[in-house]
Formats: structure tokens, C-alpha cells, sequence
């Protein structure tokens, strides 16, 4: 806790920071902290794992807290379970400080928000549509807010939400605080920052950073369709206590789910189109172990944290290094292991390289598992769990009964019996799945900007080159802050995505 008082956090947060487990600061809030308390904008290059919500989230319950009265701070994410999320820590955060903290997002119903709205938090984390709901409604009023933070932000921008988040930070106070956090920056986060930004501090915390050292990384080499077979022995073989399985797409994720279910597996999907509850129902299911297996698209999963997840498996490879270490950071934490294996079809190779080479680790290869790879497998969960049940050693009542059965049957042939009862048959169910394009490493030329929604309207983008209008026009653009944030010195990756350089 020394390391955190010396940037000067004050005592309740640092109170709750230690029944949270938080022992000293990771680098993105070491160097976000200082700044952020003393008031100034910031812009925080960080992929997941980081630990950016604590950095952005303890200056700002910092701020919350001086002024106990009214609306302080909004935080803008991309998704509902991340807004979830960014609030359930910052309650925890700002616990010993009386600072309470609301998420407001869709699918949730409106007048129970408007009724948790009434107690007056400090903070709300809200997604940007229902924010704007209830700015149209005027159940929330942003005139008096000191602080607004985007989270995730290239993810709200790809996610089209670049309207929304201009019109809300039109909204607020001109003079007002922004902390902006993303993964990449691409050009209309360069248009915002130019905008609403005064002279921000420019904090990155490279890939190389970001690492997942308990994590045993693998890939398999295989064809599509040998993809889902090879998923089930996968799980007979490893014997996951919670898995994640990855998908492209929403429809790769409903299929996946009602596949392995016909297998017999304990799986449920989650993906954008499914209403808030049945979304929060399979949540709460897979935190409980109720569900073994959560299938899962990349913006469903965005945000989660759950616990004692042991595998990832990316059925689909990721589009992106950054999207790879999201997926992967869902295991191995809080000083547990995990393993995460990727399906990889041969044309997918290089991109499969270009992930090594961003992330800077390299993935071991991993062989076909057999059938009867499998059986074992099962066979070995069996015995495991016979073993578990002896150490148990609640057995008395059933002694009686043993005594009879040796008393008809030699004890070799009774315990194979057992095992016989307890190993999962392998289930054969033919399943076919719909095929999904392969990935493609781009060449240079064909290469394009990624576009949000209101690229093609002509505004967004003019405005953050020096045309701006309305509130904000006046801050200074942010080419001058420190780290200087070249925009004529952005590069494209192989995949058209545009990656920023600092000098």
C-alpha cells in the first residue's frame, strides 16, 4: 500500500484498495494517477489486463468524494456487462469513501434506473445510447459534471457510437476533466482528443507490458470442419472446471452452443442479441458453475471478470493481437494458471504469426488430440472423482451394501463396474456447423482506414482536423501535449488498423 500512498491516494481508498487485494500499483496507474489527481486530461494507450480501471476509477472516486453532493463523474462504455463491471469496482474502490456509483445501460428497465437515479450517485458508468435516453428525458444532466471518462473508446468508435459521444461531450461543462482509454488510436479518437482535450498527458503502456505469464499458450493446425470434434476431446481430455470458447460471429455462437449441448456438455452462449436477462441469467449460471462452458463473441465477453476460469479456447482466431489478448486474459488470473489454445486452419497461419510477433510470444504447437485420447481422458476424470469420494470418507452407511456385492462379485470386477458408471460415454451426435471465411493477412494496397458510422457524413473527422465547432472548440489541440501525438505519423498494421506512433 506504500507504493499507492506515495501517488497520493488518500487513506479510505487505500483502505479499500487492501481488503480488494491490491498490493502495489501496475504500471498504467503508476503513471495515470499522479496527473489524473492533479486534475489534468489524459490520454491512456492500455489493452485488458492493464489494471486501467483502478487508474482512471481512484482519481476519480478522489473527486467524487470532496463533493459528496450530486452528479461528478460519467463514465462512457461500449458494452452493458462492461459497464457492469467498471461500476461494480469502482463501488468497491470508493466503499470506505461514501461514494456510490450507478450503471445505466439498455435492456435494463427504465424507470427502475430512474428510481436509482433519485438517490443521486456520484458516478454513473453508463453505455452511450441509454445515456442519451435519459439525457432526452432529462433524468440526467450533465451541466455540473467535473469528469468524463471513455472507456474502451476505439471499441464504443467501432461499435458506432462516434455520434453519441460527440453529442453527450457537447453536453457537458466546457472545463471539465477527460480521461480517454483505449487500445488503439485510430483517427476519430484523434478528432475527439483535438476537440474536447486540453494539453493531454500521453500515457502508453506497450504490448511488451502487457503479458499473461501464467498462461500456457497453444495452437492446433486443423481443417474447419475437424474443428468441433476437436473441441469436444479437448474438453474430455483437459476436463475444464470453467472454459470460454470464442466465436467470430453470433451465429457461430448460437451453433456452437446448441452442438455441444446435443453432446451433452453444459454450455450456454452470450452475444449482443440476446435481452438483458437471459445475458445476465447465463452469467450467473457460469459464475456459479452451473454452466461448465460460456461461448461467447469478442464484444459479449468484453469486460468480464470472472473467476477460476481455467481454458480459453479461440474456436475462431481473433481478428487482432489486442482482440487475442483480451480473449486470453480471461484465465490465469489472480495468481492461477490457465491454458488457452488456438484453432488456426492452414491459410490462417500468418496471421497466427502476425499475433506472435505483436504480442511477443509464441504459441506452441499442439497436436490433433484422437478418439482415443479422449476416452482416457474421461477415464481418468473417473477415477479421479472414485479417489475424491474415498478421501471424503463419508462411507459408512454404504459399507453394508459393499459387503453384500463382495459377497456375489470379486472386488476387480466390482470397481471396473464403478468406473464403467462413472466415465462419460463419448457422444457421436453428427453436428455440422455453418463454415466461417477464413482470415486473411492484407497486402498494403488494399489496405483502407477502419470507418465508424459518421465517417461518411463529413463531420466527425473534419472537425477533429481543425474545424471544430460548438463546446470544446477553443481547447487547445493536443498535438503539443507531452509524449507529441503525431497524427501524420500514424501507420497501418497488416490488417488496415491504424496504429499510432509517439515521439
Amino acid at each position: 500500500m506504500e507504493q499507492f500512498k506515495t501517488l497520493g491516494v488518500s487513506e479510505s481508498i487505500l483502505e479499500s484498495l487492501s481488503t480488494m487485494g491490491f498490493e502495489e500499483p501496475t504500471p498504467i496507474q503508476e503513471k495515470t494517477i499522479p496527473p489524473a489527481l492533479e486534475g489534468k486530461d489524459l490520454i491512456g494507450q492500455a489493452q485488458t489486463g492493464t489494471g486501467k480501471t483502478a487508474a482512471f476509477g481512484i482519481p476519480v472516486i478522489e473527486k467524487a468524494r470532496r463533493q459528496p453532493e450530486g452528479l461528478q463523474a460519467v463514465v462512457l462504455t461500449p458494452t452493458r456487462e462492461l459497464a457492469i463491471q467498471v461500476a461494480e469496482e469502482l463501488n468497491r474502490i470508493g466503499n470506505q469513501s461514501g461514494v456510490q456509483c450507478l450503471p445505466i445501460y439498455g435492456g435494463q428497465d427504465m424507470s427502475r434506473q430512474i428510481r436509482a437515479l433519485k438517490k443521486r450517485p456520484q458516478i454513473i458508468v453508463a453505455t452511450p445510447g441509454r445515456l442519451m435516453d435519459h439525457m432526452r428525458r432529462k433524468t440526467i444532466r450533465l451541466q455540473e459534471i467535473q469528469v468524463i471518462v471513455l472507456d474502451e473508446a476505439d471499441e464504443m468508435l467501432n461499435m458506432g457510437f462516434y455520434e453519441d459521444v460527440e453529442k453527450i461531450m457537447e453536453d457537458t461543462p466546457e472545463h471539465k476533466q477527460i480521461l480517454l482509454f483505449s487500445a488503439t488510436m485510430p483517427r476519430q479518437i484523434q478528432s475527439l482528443a483535438n476537440r474536447f482535450m486540453n494539453e493531454p498527458v500521453l500515457i502508453t503502456i506497450k504490448a511488451k507490458e502487457v503479458t499473461i505469464p501464467l498462461v500456457e499458450q497453444h495452437y492446433i493446425e486443423l481443417q474447419e470442419r475437424e474443428k468441433f470434434d476437436v473441441l469436444c476431446r479437448l474438453i474430455d481430455i483437459q476436463s475444464p472446471d470453467l472454459a470460454i470458447v470464442f466465436g467470430r460471429t453470433k451465429r457461430r455462437v448460437d451453433e456452437l452452443t446448441e452442438a455441444l449441448k446435443k453432446r451433452g456438455y453444459s454450455a450456454e452462449g452470450i452475444h449482443g442479441d440476446l435481452t438483458q436477462g437471459k445475458r445476465d441469467s447465463v452469467l450467473r449460471q457460469f459464475r456459479s458453475g452451473t454452466v461448465d462452458i460460456l461461448i461467447a463473441t469478442d464484444v459479449a465477453a468484453r469486460g468480464l471478470d470472472i473467476t477460476g476460469v481455467t481454458h480459453v479456447y479461440n474456436f475462431d482466431i481473433p481478428q487482432d493481437s489486442e482482440s487475442y489478448v483480451h480473449r486470453i486474459g480471461r484465465t490465469g488470473r489472480a495468481g492461477q494458471s490457465g491454458i488457452a489454445i488456438a484453432f488456426v486452419i492452414p491459410r490462417e497461419l500468418d496471421h497466427l504469426r502476425t499475433i506472435e510477433r505483436a504480442t511477443k510470444r509464441n504459441m506452441m504447437r499442439m497436436a490433433i488430440p484422437t478418439v482415443s485420447e479422449a476416452a482416457e481422458g474421461q477415464q481418468r476424470l473417473a477415477v479421479e472423482k472414485l479417489l475424491r469420494t474415498v478421501e471424503g470418507k463419508d462411507l459408512q452407511r454404504f459399507r453394508g451394501m459393499a459387503q453384500e456385492l463382495l459377497d456375489k462379485e470379486d472386488s476387480m470386477t466390482l470397481l471396473s463396474a464403478a468406473l464403467k458408471l462413472l466415465t462419460k460415454e463419448t457422444n457421436r451426435v453428427p453436428v455440422t456447423l455453418s463454415p466461417e471465411a477464413p482470415l486473411r493477412v492484407r497486402s498494403r494496397r488494399d489496405q483502407k482506414p477502419r470507418q465508424g458510422r459518421t465517417q461518411g457524413h463529413g463531420q466527425g473527422q473534419g472537425q477533429g482536423q481543425g474545424q471544430s465547432r460548438g463546446k470544446g472548440s477553443n481547447r487547445r489541440n493536443f498535438k503539443g501535449a507531452q509524449g507529441q501525438f503525431k497524427q501524420d505519423s500514424m501507420k497501418k498494421d497488416r490488417f488496415g488498423k491504424q496504429q499510432p506512433s509517439y515521439h
